[in-house]
């Protein structure tokens, strides 16, 4: 797997993760499959937003901002929070706020597994966006 250098970092579109890698999974479709079923009735807007506090505070404190209005509430653009699983970080995993501290991650030689999700802090909707590999293993 080829490093990621820190240029390669200024232009991310989703989150803090480099997009295209091998291992990158996109969970777009499943996101509008469940934004489908919400809009048929099939699912309250409870089971929609339910973020918990934590991910709702990442989301303000650490998020990635995007131009998206929530497709929920509709009042509030949703930011992406990005986490970092693998050997050697807590079992929480962390979230990460900077280019730079991905960088560092992804300059390890252990596999890590990285997560976008997408949040409104107003409203609470959530979903995974995409989960990508990172380090060297």
């Amino acid at each position: 797997m080829a490093k990621l250098g820190v240029g390669e970092l200024s232009g991310l579109r989703e989150g803090l993760l480099p997009t295209q890698r091998p291992a990158d999974v996109d969970y777009r479709l499943a996101r509008q499959a469940t934004l489908d079923d919400w809009r048929r009735g099939s699912l309250g807007r409870d089971v929609l937003c339910d973020a918990q506090p934590m991910l709702r505070r990442n989301a303000v404190e650490c998020g990635t901002p995007t131009s998206e209005t929530c497709p929920v509430c509709e009042d509030y653009e949703v930011s992406h929070v990005t986490y970092v699983f693998g050997p050697r970080l807590p079992a929480h995993g962390r979230c990460i706020s900077t280019p730079g501290e991905l960088a560092r991650l992804n300059a390890r030689r252990a596999g890590l597994t990285g997560y976008v999700v997408e949040v409104c802090a107003a409203c609470g909707w959530n979903h995974l966006v995409r989960v990508a590999s990172l380090g060297r293993g």
